[in-house]
């Protein structure tokens, strides 16, 4: 028997600190007692947007401005299945308060982790704290040229960062650390696209899966202190993703790409439907450039990982 999908519409809202308002449900709701994101579900005929500023008005007393999507979730209690249409609310008028009576605070992006939420919450958390721009190395002419294009990248403000070497660079342990080393020094997070064994050899901050080795797991390989992200271009894959629970995968190639000319993209109606069946954090990968983002999160998307658009194009060295 099919069972109705409760479409739910929530919230993130950030003020200038940076900080996130988180709420604290009634003990004699559904999941009371958990820390959330505000939201509710929508009404009849009504569209996300509308739902929010209906929920922000009525839980929070402040109006709604302007917001975009962040990521869609669907999860599946004993009891009930949920759609999370999540949105990062990016204005409001009025001071949020508990107008219900409800406990509310605002935490640290990074503080998330340390509140009980509902497990369906536990990608928001991820997305809230991963950046909108993935950027992965690639080609450099020597140690200094990738040093120099990292630091760029770094610089131009990009706080995620996947190490992809070529295969003769591999296991060039001094390069390695200066990289995480650089990383570190601009609070940003580097993960090592390599076999999960290799991170007791370095202090990067997490671990990328090809297809290949995402589909020889048959666990999380890593702790859930550390970022563990995959490249998936099916829903086989992605399945496989969910089954080891990563915290965000790539999904590629979206477009035409000159590193695989021969590969046919999914285009975005196909990164769309791929977004549909996502329970974490989306990246779209391949051929993408910054002006794509807006499209990209249209989509569903949390962002976009790119290797031309972020590594070192049109920076001139000095």
């Amino acid at each position: 028997m099919l069972t109705e999908v409760v479409h739910v519409a929530v919230g993130v809202l950030v003020n200038q600190q940076g900080q996130i308002l988180i709420s604290k449900r009634a003990t004699n709701t559904h999941q009371g007692g958990l820390w959330e994101f505000p939201g509710g579900k929508l009404e009849s005929n009504e569209c996300v947007q509308d739902a929010l500023k209906r929920e922000f008005h009525e839980e929070l007393g402040v109006e709604v401005l302007a917001s975009s999507p962040l990521i869609r979730i669907p999860h599946s209690y004993p009891d009930k299945d949920v759609l999370l249409d999540v949105w990062k609310i990016n204005q409001v008028e009025g001071k949020a308060h508990g107008r219900e009576g409800q406990p509310v605070q605002w935490v640290e992006p990074e503080d998330l982790i340390n509140y009980s939420f509902p497990a369906a919450n536990h990608p928001i958390i991820s997305a809230v704290r991963l950046p909108t721009e993935y950027m992965i190395t690639g080609e450099f002419t020597d140690a200094d040229d990738f040093i120099y294009r990292l630091d760029q990248g770094l610089k131009q403000g990009i706080r995620l960062v996947q190490l992809r070497l070529p295969e003769n660079e591999q296991m060039n342990s001094d390069l390695i650390n200066r990289a995480i080393e650089i990383c570190q020094k601009h609070n940003a997070w580097i993960l090592l696209n390599t076999a999960p064994e290799q991170l007791e050899q370095f202090k990067s901050d997490g671990i990328h899966l090809n297809r290949h080795r995402l589909m020889q797991c048959e666990q999380r390989p890593v702790s859930k202190d550390k970022w563990l992200s995959a490249s998936v271009h099916n829903l086989t894959e992605l399945q496989q993703a969910h089954k080891i629970g990563v915290d965000f995968v790539l999904v590629s190639p979206v477009q035409k790409t000159q590193s695989h000319p021969d590969v046919e993209p999914i285009g975005w109606e196909g990164l769309h439907e791929l977004t549909e069946c996502s329970v974490c954090p989306v990246y779209a990968l391949g051929g993408m450039e910054r002006n794509n983002l807006v499209n990209a999160q249209l989509q569903g998307a949390q962002g976009i990982a790119a290797i031309s658009s972020l590594w070192g194009k049109g920076i001139a060295h000095d």
